[in-house]
């Protein structure tokens, strides 16, 4: 029986875009079901607290933020970047208060490659191991802004999200583009092997049925493509594909922001230069892949509704398979605080897609 409504801590999350966040500017999001502001000061430093004010409860964000302190709204109450309280106007001098004791919680945060990502804990003194410390890297990016980005909402839980996203037999289906598939069934046969909390799927040649994106991919670079994916909890997936002396690389967050509600994050890095101008098109079509991706998870909430028991077979739904292990695993793991153990093993699967 899949356990349901896990949302895992101790864990980083992507949390923004780092364009959408401007120095001396502050956003505020949901992420799993709290409240946070997230904040570039003026020298461009991330940080990210709490969106509450621990006074009377009203949004920080509702407030101002001078470059260096965001103001209550409604009191004036003043607190720094790191969720420090540093002045309440109505207190008088004689007053002696210690302020530590209205600091708000803050997130330790981490910007790379244009995105923030945020470490969401469960409050305990868990500490955190050498892995859980290190955000996932697209390589061959050095701190390069990506090209593109694409942000969607999908109405579901994060698990439905996630494994609808890295389901390898639904495309035929779901994605009935021209420019994607050939329309006809091939066998599928992928190597497999554990990596960092999740798995990747080893360097192979485009599939027989993405021959149209093969001879795309020759005509721009001039060779034959080659793609490696990864995923790793809580749901990242990073796709790199090499072609003649190109390589293009994409990242898929995925973020819960409640138990009904998951942001979907889509980063892509090294477009070749000549084809930039083209950035409006390719923003659209992936607009309408993500989009048709989730029109069908939509209606898959009809039937959850029900509460039914989802029948997952071998061997295209290992993955989906893997990542409901994974996840139990690292609840676990978190909880008696003990090391990871990857429950996936290298193998050979086989589908037709």
């Amino acid at each position: 029986m899949i356990d349901n409504n896990i949302l895992l801590r101790n864990i980083w999350y992507y949390a923004l875009p780092s364009y959408l966040l401007k120095p001396g500017k502050m956003v505020a999001k949901i992420l799993l079901e709290e409240p946070i502001l997230l904040i570039r000061n003026k020298d461009g430093q991330v940080s990210a607290v709490r969106d509450i004010c621990p006074h009377r409860a009203v949004p920080l964000s509702c407030g101002r933020f001078n470059g260096q302190e965001v103001e209550c709204c409604y009191h004036g109450w003043r607190f720094d970047p790191k969720g420090r309280c540093v002045e309440i106007p109505s207190l008088l001098p004689e007053q002696n208060t210690d302020l530590s004791r209205f600091d708000v919680q803050s997130y330790p945060i981490q910007e790379t490659q244009g995105n923030i990502w945020i470490y969401m804990s469960d409050g305990d003194k868990y500490k955190p191991s050498p892995v859980e410390n290190e955000v996932p890297i697209v390589s061959g990016v050095i701190e390069q802004q990506p090209h593109l980005v694409e942000v969607i909402r999908f109405p579901c839980f994060i698990d439905h999200a996630v494994t609808g996203l890295m389901d390898p037999a639904h495309s035929p289906y779901v994605h009935r583009v021209w420019w994607w598939r050939s329309g006809e069934l091939h066998e599928e046969v992928k190597e497999f092997d554990p990596s960092p909390y999740g798995f990747t799927v080893r360097r192979h040649k485009l599939s027989e049925n993405m021959e149209n994106m093969s001879r795309l991919y020759w005509l721009v670079g001039g060779g034959i493509p080659e793609v490696e994916i990864s995923f790793r909890l809580p749901g990242v997936r990073i796709e790199e594909i090499t072609f003649g002396k190109h390589r293009v690389s994409n990242l898929t967050a995925v973020t819960p922001i409640s138990e009904t509600e998951t942001e979907v994050n889509f980063v892509l890095y090294g477009i070749p230069a000549w084809l930039r101008i083209f950035k409006p098109l390719i923003h659209i079509l992936a607009r309408k892949f993500l989009g048709q991706d989730r029109t069908v998870v939509e209606k898959q909430q009809v039937g959850l509704k029900y509460n039914p028991v989802l029948r997952l077979i071998k061997d295209s739904d290992m993955q989906a398979q893997w990542y409901y292990q994974l996840k139990r695993e690292f609840a676990r793991a978190t909880s008696e605080k003990r090391e990871f153990i990857n429950p996936v093993k290298s193998i050979l699967l086989r589908w037709r897609a």
